[in-house]
């Protein structure tokens, strides 16, 4: 375990006094023949699925395979709850939604003590971003470039939340999306790939740890399997219809990460791929993921997906949905309770194989085997103690300020307005969003609680003690066409030192089922925070939101911009951390933010076309009322102090083709009077292939603090995945020829370098 990494200790589970639930002895029972095995232990694995499957009944099996909602749980359409009579029957095999260690423990024992078999339950969740202790949401931890500190906080997650009862977590989610339209942005790592792709390794191994056997892990989810971030329109539910090639190029590499850092589930979307909902593709499920990539974990239908089929038309009824669903390898049926109840005499008569049942519940029972459940069904609930010491302590909460702090993404700073002077005698506090406890939490924080949050307020009085005066003022609503409230604004303002303003997005304006036509800021915030900046005042602008805006009116006239986001429980101290320096902002932005909605896609990898953009030249890709360039390119964000980069370097001008190896290294030096802390990134383009490249794809990224004066050389290593592309046959090789290398702060990075790789 590195260190930083919290996890439950032999001695700190000593301490905790537990008092461990016996789990009683069912006669001829699964439980009673449990085996004390490690969970990589395979042999002993199907030894015991195979003893157990071989007594249990088609009723029970596809019991195993129903996923129910807890009672209080439902995140879409209404459906039935779990009872315990359905429990004790062993018509249900997992949980949706319930959490809570006496709650969990109960529902537990009616499933162990009372059912035929004994076989335990799996409780799951959405722990997106942190359980009780929120932590920024994933877009901003996204922006963080630090992949150890985003397994950390998946670590505290799993930490926490196992302490509540629960087995398995629906994250992270994997969906790279250039729609910033579509509400779950605010849930993914953003635009690109590569980044998606490290991030999702940090993610499954934070959630999991090093022994998924251990008692503070929970199971990671891949999803949503697959293309679910291309949905036409930027709505929710809908088609997504892209080709094979960017299937394989974008789409699937962080799912392919993931798995290969050990995700052991992944839940199929919403939408239909090539004509093929995903509730139903046996191609890319059964054929890809479990025959091509060798996955053998365990797949999870979305909420009501395999009802979904119906509506989908490709269903004309539920058993039809079912007898899809499960020959596409959806081991559980989320709600719908279609296997349950419609496959029984599908199967019967022969119309659905038992050998699909048996293989889905195995995979399910194997996945309760390596979480220990079979060893110990009450592991993660039996002691309330460990759950109130393991929720909001002050590791957790220290963990979410540092998440926080590095995922501010600092936009403008003309006149080096920030950071603000602890000195200042009056400050006024302006916006909609300024006490929002909401707004900390955004979206997805399903245990979280407003009360548990550090609101901007909070965290200004706090970072400022009683020297400076807060004065606070609404000045308008997020939504909304009410102007009323301009003049005590802009009268606030002029009577301050100093100005800062809370803008943004209401939470419910982003993940699910939240989709938005306009990236402007909502309502009239744009014309109060320029009508706040024309008294001249120093103005600082704080946005929190849960997507890329077009704020692009507010560059010129608003001489401070910090990118927030939705940031936690610790958001506001967090914010003033920034605000007055005591930290650097370091982020930088994992989504291009474009002028207006009309660029929409726009990304940093985007091809050249035969007519690259020219501004001199009209017949070229561009556009007559705005420049074809974002507002803010992927990767870009400033510090507290300026960075030079210098000495690029490729240790070999010519590679051979047979070992495509390279070195490259860069001098960056802080140029500035202040220490601060520099997203050093890499981009490689391929500049003549058999198949058309983007202009520039992230190849490698390291975050370097550096002193005022002081330079550091940073040494990125590339190999065959670094150099190749997928060819007419989608296959992936590195084709002789010249590579540039450009490195930077940010997507539009300008030290570039050139070397070839040749034939002989």
């Amino acid at each position: 375990m590195k260190p930083n990494t919290p996890s439950l200790s032999r001695a700190m589970l000593a301490g905790l006094a537990i008092t461990a639930l016996t789990a009683p002895a069912v006669a001829g029972g699964a439980v009673a023949q449990r085996v004390h095995s490690s969970a990589g232990d395979r042999a002993a694995e199907k030894a015991f699925v195979d003893a157990l499957m071989a007594k249990m009944t088609l009723e029970e099996k596809l019991g195993q395979l129903n996923q129910p909602r807890g009672l209080g749980s439902n995140t879409g359409p209404a459906a039935m709850a779990a009872d315990d009579a359905q429990i004790a029957a062993g018509a249900i095999g997992s949980i949706l939604g319930s959490h809570g260690a006496e709650r969990t423990c109960r529902l537990q024992r009616v499933a162990v003590e009372q059912s035929r078999l004994g076989i335990p339950l799996m409780f799951a969740s959405d722990v997106i971003h942190g359980h009780r202790t929120v932590f920024p949401v994933p877009l901003a931890e996204s922006a963080s470039f630090d992949p150890e500190e985003v397994r950390i906080a998946a670590r505290h997650a799993a930490v926490e939340a196992s302490a509540h009862g629960i087995h398995w977590t629906y994250a992270p989610m994997l969906d790279i999306s250039r729609e910033p339209r579509w509400g779950r942005v605010v849930e993914g790592a953003g635009e690109d790939p590569y980044l998606g792709s490290v991030l999702a390794a940090a993610r499954v191994r934070g959630f999991q740890g090093d022994d998924l056997a251990a008692p503070d892990t929970l199971l990671a989810t891949a999803k949503h399997f697959v293309g679910y971030g291309a949905a036409e329109g930027g709505r929710d539910y809908d088609v997504a219809d892209f080709s094979e090639r960017t299937l394989h190029e974008l789409h699937l590499p962080p799912f392919k990460a993931a798995l290969e850092a050990g995700a052991e589930s992944v839940m199929a979307s919403f939408n239909e791929v090539a004509g093929v909902p995903m509730h139903a593709h046996r191609g890319l499920i059964e054929g890809l993921l479990r025959e091509q990539w060798g996955w053998d974990g365990v797949l999870v239908s979305d909420y009501t997906g395999v009802m979904e089929l119906i509506p989908h038309g490709v269903a004309a009824g539920r058993e039809e949905a079912g007898r899809l669903a499960l020959a596409a390898g959806v081991d559980i049926d989320m709600v719908s309770q279609i296997y349950l109840k419609d496959l029984p005499a599908a199967v019967k008569a022969g119309r659905v194989p038992m050998a699909q049942v048996d293989a889905s519940v195995r995979r399910v029972l194997n996945a309760k085997f390596r979480l220990g459940l079979f060893d110990d069904p009450y592991r993660y609930c039996k002691d309330v103690k460990r759950q109130e010491a393991l929720t909001l302590n002050p590791e957790q909460r220290a963990a979410a300020r540092r998440m926080a702090q590095k995922s501010f993404v600092l936009l403008e700073n003309d006149g080096g307005v920030l950071p603000l002077a602890k000195s200042l005698r009056t400050l006024a506090v302006i916006g909609p969003l300024a006490d929002h406890r909401h707004a900390m939490l955004g979206n997805w924080a399903v245990a979280g609680r407003v009360e548990d949050t550090v609101t901007p307020i909070e965290g200004l009085q706090a970072a400022l003690g009683e020297r400076t005066r807060l004065v606070v003022v609404k000045g308008a609503e997020i939504e909304g066409d009410d102007t009323a409230g301009f003049d005590e604004a802009v009268r606030a303002a002029q009577a301050a030192d100093a100005v800062v303003m809370f803008l943004g997005e209401h939470p419910e304006m982003s993940a699910e089922a939240n989709n938005r036509t306009s990236l402007d800021l909502p309502g009239v915030q744009e014309q109060l925070a320029l009508a706040v900046a024309a008294t001249g005042k120093p103005v600082v602008v704080v946005l929190l939101n849960g997507r890329p805006l077009s704020i692009g009116a507010l560059q010129g006239k608003v001489p401070a911009i910090l990118e927030a986001w939705f940031p936690g429980v610790e958001g506001g101290h967090a914010i003033a951390d920034v605000l007055f320096g005591a930290v650097a902002p370091s982020g930088k932005l994992p989504m291009t933010f474009p002028r207006n909605v009309g660029q929409v896609p726009i990304y940093y990898a985007h091809k050249n076309t035969g007519r690259p953009p020219r501004t001199e030249e009209k017949y070229t890709s561009k556009y007559i009322d705005v420049p074809w360039t974002p507002q803010y390119p992927f990767g870009y964000g400033l510090s507290y102090t300026t960075f030079g980069y210098d000495r690029l370097k490729v240790e070999r001008t010519k590679l051979a083709l047979a070992a495509p190896q390279q070195r490259v290294s860069v001098r960056v030096t802080n140029t500035g009077r202040r220490a601060g802390t520099e997203v050093v990134q890499l981009y490689l383009r391929d500049d003549v292939a058999s198949i058309t490249r983007p202009v520039r794809q992230l190849r490698g990224f390291q975050r370097v603090t550096l002193q005022p004066g002081e330079s550091k050389t940073v040494a990125f290593e590339l190999g065959f995945d670094d150099l190749s592309m997928l060819d007419a046959s989608l296959k992936p090789v590195v084709e002789p020829g010249t590579f540039t290398v450009f490195v930077g702060g940010s997507s539009a990075a300008t030290a570039e370098a050139r070397f070839e790789v040749a034939a002989q």
